[in-house]
């Protein structure tokens, strides 16, 4: 045995001869104990039956939702009508239980008619792909049931949470430091940034509520997320008091006019206190002009955050980087690693530039039941009252172990990948007969139409648009229905209904990009 291996293994031996004593022996069997007819000797669970049963499941998910869901040779769903899929998943809940193999044929039959979101071929949404580190993450956290709102419930999680919020502001650019928390979702996130803007703005209002506060009013991108409204509507602000501010034809916020809307709202006697800039809008993949939003909140004392849900991956990049150039001089900034970085869902930062504990004096409620100040640890690591929720999942080990796993370097890579995918994708729409691109990709957004041979003729008029509207809903259609592959649509503004590819994962490659196009003329040349 190696000398340093022999000294480790007598030191351990040392400290664990030092430890206390603990009785790990089973119980003594006792007298029955009987409450109210209940049993109460000894567990009521049959740990062995337990554990034959998550063996027998995890070897299920390993075939059927991590092997077959990532094989570009399967389907990547089984289209089902809602009134089938009710028959064949027999969802009644009876008073009594099925037998452990129809169970376990109930999770085939979950993963069977689910979408396989990690197939090489899913497009269709702002997340894709199997990311295996945080999928063992993931498990991780299940099979140990934490709750991030004390240190002593969730010791391991709270400072991992704490080192990748730390490392998330390092790439923000906010060299002072900063705070912030994980959540569950985007949306939440936003609502977060509205309801700690508001807080900054009137601190009265968290004890007595809006009789203690003038006409608040925020602005934002015509691009912006639909959470912005659902927020300001949820928060008490009202949807009339967000002013959307036009966006030029690349989808990117419009300075000049926000400060007009600004002074506007002021002569009206409303309150400004808040801009919202979409860094990766939903859609066309578009980066407000962070820098000239700054100056203009800086000159009007507005807090400004940046929704960085979908574009904040980009930060990862040295080379993409620049696409949030100003985003340091955010006072807040949400960015969902479970986009661009394939996080597993969900896993959404919301992170501020502020180290006063404004996070803490906005939600904090010093339930005394957990937030103790006289606990024999440093309770600073309490870190739940600055969140809105009691229960919260350490969505950040995900990331951490992901993080680990592949480093700041292989993150960058995959960035590049994906946006270099985007371009090549760009490339093939202009070169194909039948398929127009409807603007360049600054993101992984990818939108273009596909022209069917019987229109190809058509000049363009509103009838020849009225026609291509139509197309897109037949061969998502038919895509669905054969499972070959996934790809949004929608119409946008007054363009008819267009394609949006979204790239992200490293499974699919240059040859997936070219089955897009052959499959969506395979599917629509008879239109």
């Amino acid at each position: 045995m190696a000398p340093t291996m022999d000294r480790h293994l007598k030191e351990e031996s040392s400290s664990e001869s030092q430890s206390p004593v603990v009785n790990l022996e089973p119980p003594v069997k006792s007298s029955p104990v009987l409450i109210d007819g209940i049993s109460l000797n000894g567990p009521a669970l049959d740990l062995h039956a337990a554990e034959s049963f998550i063996q027998q499941s995890m070897a299920i998910i390993m075939e059927d939702a991590v092997r077959k869901a990532t094989d570009v040779r399967e389907k990547v769903c089984e289209w089902r009508s809602p009134e089938q899929l009710k028959e064949l998943l027999d969802l009644e809940l009876g008073d009594g239980g099925e037998a452990q193999s129809k169970i376990l044929q109930r999770c085939r039959d979950a993963i069977r008619y689910s979408v396989k979101t990690t197939h090489p071929r899913f497009f269709n949404q702002l997340y894709a792909g199997m990311e295996p580190y945080s999928l063992v993450g993931s498990f991780i956290i299940e099979a140990l049931k934490p709750s991030l709102y004390t240190y002593e419930v969730a010791p391991v999680f709270t400072l991992m949470e704490e080192a990748v919020l730390g490392k998330m502001i390092e790439m923000i650019g906010w060299e002072e430091g900063g705070d912030g928390l994980f959540n569950p979702g985007g949306s939440v996130s936003n609502m977060y940034a509205m309801n700690i803007a508001r807080f900054h703005h009137c601190p009265d209002i968290k004890e007595l509520g809006l009789s203690a506060v003038p006409r608040l009013v925020m602005f934002t991108s015509k691009e912006c997320h639909y959470s912005v409204s659902k927020a300001a509507a949820f928060l008490g602000i009202g949807t009339k008091n967000v002013y959307v501010i036009p966006s030029d034809e690349r989808g990117k916020m419009i300075p000049k006019v926000l400060e007009e809307q600004i002074m506007a709202a002021k002569n009206e006697g409303a309150v400004p206190f808040m801009v919202n800039a979409t860094a990766g809008t939903t859609v066309l993949g578009a980066f407000d002009p962070i820098e000239e939003i700054a100056d203009i909140c800086e000159k009007h004392n507005l807090w400004l955050h940046v929704d960085a849900c979908w574009g904040g991956g980009a930060l990862m990049s040295r080379k993409h980087k620049h696409l949030l150039k100003g985003i340091h001089r955010a006072n807040s900034v949400a960015w969902n690693p479970h986009k661009m970085l394939m996080a597993c869902l969900q896993c959404c930062a919301f992170l501020v530039r502020d180290k006063t504990g404004l996070l803490q004096r906005c939600h904090s409620a010093q339930a005394s039941y957990l937030f103790q100040q006289d606990k024999f640890y440093d309770v600073s690591y309490d870190t739940g009252d600055k969140s809105i929720q009691c229960s919260r999942k350490p969505d950040a080990f995900k990331f951490w172990l992901m993080w680990k796993a592949l480093g700041t370097k292989e993150l960058e890579c995959r960035v590049d990948r994906a946006l270099a995918m985007a371009r090549y994708l760009a490339q093939e729409v202009k070169r194909r007969e039948g398929f127009r691109l409807m603007m360049e990709p600054e993101y992984a957004n990818v939108c273009f139409w596909y022209i069917p041979p019987s229109l190809r003729s058509m000049p363009d008029s509103p009838e020849f648009w009225q026609k291509v509207h139509t197309v897109a809903p037949a061969v998502k259609e038919r895509m669905m229905k054969e499972g070959s592959m996934m790809v949004g649509y929608q119409p946008h503004g007054d363009k008819a209904n267009f394609f949006r590819m979204i790239i992200i994962s490293p499974q699919a490659g240059k040859e997936d990009m070219d089955f897009v196009l052959d499959e969506i003329h395979r599917l629509g040349k008879d239109l």
